[in-house]
């Protein structure tokens, strides 16, 4: 079965631990070459990645504008802005190692937006984050994805901000279970057979059509509402 993210498409992969998500996103990066299969992009896609993971030494004496800056320099003014837009506009001088995990997910966030890329691949964004953080990173990426006109694919193990702030699911079981839109993919045999425990009326009630979306609390918003989602890039069919 295909994966395919698509310009102003959020794209979430569920599964279990050991599913291959993270392998997955690393095929997709180019980092690991696939067995069998090949991932296709359009040309002059350019990807922008935030880790699940970054080791922060607390000796070392690195400031979140030097991380930012690692391989790609940027002038302050660019590299101010984009951590404005990320909802962390004060922290440019700060040492790496004292800023917050919220805030070091919107780091690495602004880091990958440094590229402006046609499709943004985020692992984790959401690990080690409150709930109350979860929920306004998720209403900030979608809406990066309506300003940049960006497909985003995501790993998310929370599966209720899942089915309310995504377009399109991805479920993995080292290979892809099913996929389609959060209000019918809790449907699907194989999705009720991973997370048969986690399926309740509480998702049940996502349900999309085409008259509406989602904003991250689960709340109904016309499709016209917010930032125009004209797109600038294809993420391709990876």
């Amino acid at each position: 079965m295909d994966i395919a993210v698509h310009p102003g498409e959020i794209v979430t992969l569920v599964g279990l631990n050991g599913a291959g998500k993270s392998t997955l996103i690393r095929v997709l990066l180019g980092i690991v070459r696939p067995n069998f299969g090949e991932v296709v992009r359009v040309p002059g896609l350019r990807v922008g990645y935030s880790p699940q993971h970054v080791h922060r030494d607390s000796i070392l004496p690195m400031t979140v504008r030097r991380f930012l800056t690692l391989g790609a320099p940027a002038p302050k003014a660019r590299l101010e802005a984009l951590l404005e837009e990320v909802g962390a506009g004060a922290i440019l001088a700060h040492p790496l190692a004292e800023i917050s995990g919220g805030e070091l997910h919107r780091v690495l966030l602004a880091r990958a937006l440094l590229r402006e890329p046609g499709l943004l691949v985020l692992d984790e964004p959401l690990a080690g984050v409150d709930v109350t953080s979860q929920s306004e990173l998720y209403q900030l990426i979608a809406t990066i994805r309506d300003r940049h006109g960006c497909g985003v694919l995501l790993v998310s193990h929370d599966l209720h901000l899942v089915m309310a702030a995504t377009d399109t699911v991805v479920c993995l079981n080292r290979h892809v279970c099913c996929s389609g839109h959060p209000g019918t993919i809790t449907s699907h045999p194989e999705f009720i057979s991973l997370f048969g425990r986690y399926v309740s009326s509480t998702l049940a009630v996502y349900r999309h059509s085409h008259d509406h979306r989602h904003d991250a609390l689960g709340e109904p918003m016309p499709l016209d509402s917010g930032a125009s989602r004209t797109p600038k890039a294809s993420g391709g069919r990876p």
